[in-house]
């Protein structure tokens, strides 16, 4: 639970661009994860989950931010 309330306010600190940006790396990242975990089991599979989670988190604070503007 720590974790996820460090992570919301790191990324509340970042800029719209910064967080564009780190939508498509983590993006590209999940996507590697995924292809690796298709050829041979990763060996936490619960990291394709937090990826997941936390590229959600990123584009819920990028439209947060469009409607209030």
């Amino acid at each position: 639970m720590l974790k996820k309330i460090d992570y919301l306010k790191s990324i509340q600190g970042l800029n719209d661009v910064d967080l564009k940006a780190r939508i498509e790396e983590d993006e590209m990242r999940l996507k590697k994860l995924k292809f690796a975990h298709a050829i041979s089991p990763v060996e936490n599979p619960m990291s394709i989950r937090d990826l997941r989670k936390d590229v959600a988190r990123l584009k819920s604070e990028l439209k947060k931010r469009q409607n209030n503007a």
